[in-house]
């Protein structure tokens, strides 16, 4: 692991590596979002390790009452001036594609709870646009049968789920397809805000590193793979990320 003095040491190296990469991946976890009020799952006080102590869940806002944080937007940034090549994410909170993420820039391999998909065709709606009301239709998960008055696919009459991924459900195949592609094309990877716990999901990190990949790390706890890690900064996503883009942007005025 890359050894770091300063702070300004490590955003200018991280800065650094950037411009050197030329196919950087982003890799998010349920991390990435608790500053913009939800709670995450393998942290300090998330709700699984909350869960493992027999603690009640920890405060949280719901999905719809919460909006994109700095680090959010900051992705978004390395998107938009073609630094960022993909993005593959384990959240299903919707704040990357609200932030502005491109739909064919961006892997959620546990779905999007705003999103359903077609069981025939894959294709996927949101839930506004096919009509799918929650306290009328349900939550369209894969297990519960289907009702009568549940929306149908737009394109070929299909059954609708939800296409969030629920425990012991097949993970989604395109979205697992172009995680793999991305991770194995990729010769920089920055994972943000995951604890590396969640598999098959966190297997994509070590793929990359495997393949020959530098590996940062942003997350405020330890993660599973630190030891695979080129650099691991023990600080906010949204913190760091900020800082990270006003270096870039030093960067390209000089």
């Amino acid at each position: 692991m890359i050894k770091i003095t300063s702070e300004k040491n490590e955003v200018s190296l991280v800065a650094e590596m950037i411009k050197e990469s030329e196919y950087l991946v982003v890799f998010t976890g349920a991390g990435i979002s608790t500053e913009s009020g939800l709670a995450d799952f393998r942290g300090k006080n998330g709700l699984w390790t909350r869960r493992d102590k027999g603690l009640p869940p920890p405060k949280s806002k719901h999905f719809d009452e919460v909006e994109p944080n700095p680090a959010h937007l900051a992705l978004v940034e390395l998107q938009n001036q073609g630094r960022m090549k993909f993005l593959i994410s384990q959240n299903v909170d919707n704040l990357h594609l609200q932030s502005g993420i491109k739909l064919n820039q961006i892997s959620e391999l546990h779905g999007n709870y705003k999103l359903v998909k077609c069981l025939k065709c894959d294709s996927r709606f949101s839930r506004d646009e096919v009509g799918w009301i929650r306290d009328i239709h349900g939550r369209g998960s894969r297990k519960e049968p289907p009702q009568s008055n549940q929306p149908i696919c737009k394109k070929c009459q299909g059954r609708l789920i939800s296409s969030v991924v629920d425990f012991n459900d097949p993970m989604p195949e395109k979205e697992v397809e172009l995680a793999k592609y991305h991770s194995l094309e990729c010769d920089l990877m920055i994972v943000v805000g995951s604890s590396l716990s969640v598999f098959p999901a966190a297997n994509y990190p070590k793929l990359a590193k495997d393949n020959g990949a530098k590996l940062i790390i942003i997350n405020t706890d330890p993660t599973r793979l630190d030891h695979l890690a080129d650099l691991h900064i023990r600080e906010k996503a949204g913190e760091f990320l900020l800082k990270l883009i006003k270096e870039l942007e030093k960067r390209l005025k000089s």
